[in-house]
């Protein structure tokens, strides 16, 4: 074939490129759907408690994964600061994955059991009272919020048919398990699990 065809048509070009840059790109993504590393969870992992969801949730809507990241990157520097890197086996009953592109506050991957539950609570009621450098913001109304649990069952549901293992004891008693606990409880909660499946955490 001639380069001067496709050269000269920009249609066949464009098509010719697609073509090459989807093949490729299949021959990149598609064997990752099939090794176990990536779609397997790591030994130890739970799904996240009925608390722990809507902590995540309450996490989302805050905006945390704007600023933090929660993927420690295979290098010295990230390993010795927050401990082993992040694997593929701890994400994959996080519908949609927080992994972040941004680090503003410190990556919270490993964060799990590393401050008491008093520490995170002074620490969202007000950041500048535990660090006083953070430029965090403060979030004072989440101990003032409460959760009423009205659709924590039907959340785990949803996550049940993107394969999360949910019981029907684990659904059927989801309501009960957040009703009355404040939107602060659940954030620790949530703080607290992420990065508790690996072993060597530092």
């Amino acid at each position: 074939m001639k380069h001067e065809i496709l050269e000269k048509n920009i249609g066949l070009m464009a098509l010719v490129m697609i073509l090459a840059v989807s093949i490729g790109g299949l021959t990149q993504i598609v064997p990752l759907f099939f090794q176990d590393v990536t779609n397997e969870p790591v030994d130890g992992l739970k799904p996240y408690t009925a608390l722990q969801l809507e902590g995540r949730d309450i996490y989302i809507r805050e905006g945390c994964v704007g600023c933090h990241s929660q993927m420690i990157r295979p290098f010295r520097a990230e390993t010795e600061r927050y401990g082993h890197y992040s694997v593929a086996g701890e994400s994959v009953w996080d519908h949609p994955f927080l992994w972040g592109s941004k680090r503003t506050g410190p990556d919270l991957a490993r964060v799990g059991g590393r401050y008491s539950d008093e520490w995170h609570r002074a620490h969202l009621y007000n950041p500048r009272n535990v660090v006083p450098e953070s430029i965090m913001p403060a979030y004072p109304w989440l101990v003032e919020q409460s959760l009423d649990g009205k659709d924590t069952a039907k959340k785990m549901s949803a996550l049940r048919t993107l394969g999360v293992p949910y019981s029907e004891e684990d659904i059927a008693g989801a309501s009960d398990a957040v009703k009355g606990k404040s939107e602060m409880d659940a954030l620790v909660a949530y703080l607290q699990v992420l990065g508790t499946a690996v072993k060597n955490k530092r």
